[in-house]
């Protein structure tokens, strides 16, 4: 029996996949179980408008993460901190700090573990950071940190 899986099965398949199994499995389990639909005519065309529809919405996620970018590449996001000799920070500037500032001066909200920082800034100037936008995006953003008087 051909049948479109709903749910992953595992060992079995992947939701969204067409296969086919034995008559007595699909009946008894995957059918009962809600896992797995009869591949009929009506079901396989409401599958593809489904998937047209996903490729749809992926598509504009990614033109969107690319309008992103070009807008986080061309700002700086300006922060001030206290420093001693050699422009070391008392404490550090961090991804969470990072993101709120975004937030605030440029309106752009982005979670802060989409800001990919090795490790916390700890040093005055202008330091580059890259922020993972999507799967395919990543944008390098300048982060300047200024001593405060």
């Amino acid at each position: 029996m051909r049948v479109i899986f709903l749910k992953d099965v595992k060992g079995k398949g992947k939701k969204g996949e067409v296969k086919n199994v034995a008559d007595g499995y699909a009946q008894n389990f995957l059918l009962k179980q809600g896992l797995a639909s009869e591949a009929t005519n009506s079901a396989m065309s409401s599958l593809q408008a489904q998937k047209k529809k996903e490729e749809k919405l992926a598509e504009e996620e990614l033109q969107q993460a690319k309008a992103l970018k070009e807008k986080i590449e061309n700002l700086t996001v300006e922060l001030s901190a206290k420093s001693g000799e050699g422009g070391r920070l008392f404490g550090s500037i961090t991804s969470k700090q990072i993101a709120e500032e975004l937030q605030k001066k440029h309106g752009i909200k982005l979670d802060k573990r989409k800001i990919e920082l090795e490790d916390a800034i700890r040093s005055l100037g202008v330091t580059k950071v890259p922020v993972k936008l999507h799967t395919e995006v990543t944008a390098i953003m300048n982060v300047h940190v200024k001593e405060t008087h």
